[in-house]
């Protein structure tokens, strides 16, 4: 019998609503690098990461399971794209595109959760 080593990208079954909170404060503060005003506040972005929750855990488990993974996904090229900002020190039209991206990511995530 053949094992496969877990990906290095999978999360925790289960894990999707604290990754797309964290996913949003990484948002927060990529469009702070980008030189934006925050369109969302931090009160905002916990609401939304209760409703998140809440709707998850109401959610059919073959819909949390295909969230888990795409926010997996989501969170590894958050990070491959911050690291890319990083080295670029931080230039806000990279940080601007990379917000654009996550902006659209996340809005996407929430719709399968019909939010």
């Amino acid at each position: 019998m053949t094992r496969h080593a877990p990906s290095p990208h999978a999360a925790p079954q289960g894990d999707a609503p604290r990754q797309l909170a964290q996913l949003r404060q990484l948002l927060l503060l990529v469009e702070r690098i980008a030189g934006r005003r925050d369109r969302d506040d931090a009160d905002a972005a916990l609401d939304e990461a209760a409703r998140i929750g809440a709707a998850y855990g109401e959610a059919l488990p073959v819909l949390q399971r295909r969230l888990d993974g795409l926010t997996a996904e989501t969170s590894a090229w958050a990070a491959a794209g911050v690291e890319a900002l990083s080295r670029a020190g931080g230039a806000p039209a990279a940080a601007a595109r990379l917000a654009d991206e996550l902006r659209n990511a996340l809005d996407d995530l929430a719709k399968l959760l019909k939010l």
